[in-house]
């Protein structure tokens, strides 16, 4: 397929998508998009907002507007392993004895809602986790694949910590962004009120199969990254590590540990998908910046000093992308 004809086809289908999804999700369109970008870069998201900012409908409606297999998972401290992945099951065979069959669980999906992942214990979450890593499912001797597109979308209430498991770093790692989902603005708010009000059906249709976002993945793949561009998602990387020679004040200062290589590897994945989404085949400083803090916000642990001095990753993010931005314009 020509470039051209390639980011024309790109264009009109996420303008689509995002016009359906936007029929039922009023305001939020960060977090659309941001769900989009993980969805075509073949990664995992994590939300971050308090109950009833329609985090669970935003899934939903995706899985409608894409044509896709939805399934949900609500954690809870009592959830095991088995009841995500599922477990073999004795059966009785034609010839009338016995045998094991794998009975699939709610993981075998292409959109996964993990709702309230920090409510389950580590055990249950490291078996989500390993799904989607590996994008398999093992029981026994026998391996079993994840139908592609795979998305875990897990949500974590940041009230309401009691008796909550939170997810250790090296797993947030695994997720490609971090997304916080806000308050709704005022007008919208009064959208969303009026609806209710009047109690209007909204349906959405089916936009997208599952050969045209495959299609859509592969034109993500051709979207150009320039040298200079990638020395800057690289340059993001090593500002936030206290031992690199590039290291910002700030981190020296705050930060304890910085982002791993899967964030310099996330940024640019991220990145050309955010490039596409402004009707681009190449990859600009720009993009990087605009996902650099859904991308980094997980990737670094704070020191004590951060929070003696009321400092957060937000803060530390919002000094640091610019000043990595502006010495890369100096150069």
């Amino acid at each position: 397929m020509l470039p051209e004809t390639a980011l024309q086809l790109a264009s009109t289908q996420l303008t689509k998508v995002r016009n359906e999804i936007g029929k039922i999700i009023v305001g939020q369109q960060d977090v659309v998009d941001g769900v989009l970008i993980c969805l075509l870069a073949d990664g995992h998201v994590l939300l971050e907002g308090v109950p009833g900012l329609g985090k669970t409908t935003l899934l939903r409606t995706l899985s409608r507007v894409l044509h896709l297999k939805y399934s949900r998972i609500q954690f809870t401290p009592d959830l095991m392993p088995g009841d995500i992945v599922g477990s073999a099951m004795m059966d009785t065979t034609d010839g009338g004895g016995k045998a094991l069959r794998f009975q699939p669980g709610p993981i075998f999906a292409n959109l996964v809602l993990a709702d309230e992942i920090n409510r389950a214990t580590p055990k249950t979450q490291s078996a989500l986790l390993e799904a989607m890593q590996e994008h398999t499912v093992t029981s026994g001797t026998q391996t079993h694949i994840l139908e592609a597109p795979f998305l875990v979308m897990a949500t974590q209430n940041p009230i309401e910590m009691e008796g909550t498991y939170p997810l250790p770093e090296a797993q947030l790692d695994r997720f490609l962004m971090k997304i916080l989902v806000k308050y709704p603005s005022r007008a919208d708010l009064s959208t969303i009120v009026e609806r209710t009000i009047q109690q209007n059906q909204i349906h959405v249709e089916p936009v997208l199969d599952h050969g045209e976002i495959m299609q859509l993945r592969e034109i993500c793949d051709q979207v150009l990254v320039a040298p200079h561009v990638q020395s800057h998602a690289i340059d993001l990387v090593m500002a936030t590590q206290p031992d690199s020679p590039q290291a910002h004040e700030l981190t020296k200062k705050y930060i304890r540990f910085g982002s791993s290589p899967r964030g310099a590897q996330a940024l640019v994945e991220c990145g050309r998908v955010h490039a596409l989404f402004h009707g681009r085949l190449h990859l600009s400083i720009e993009d990087i910046d605009a996902i650099a803090p859904a991308v980094l916000r997980h990737r670094i642990i704070l020191n004590f000093d951060a929070h003696a001095d009321g400092q957060n990753t937000e803060t530390i993010l919002a000094t640091l992308i610019p000043s990595v931005t502006a010495t890369a314009a100096r150069a």
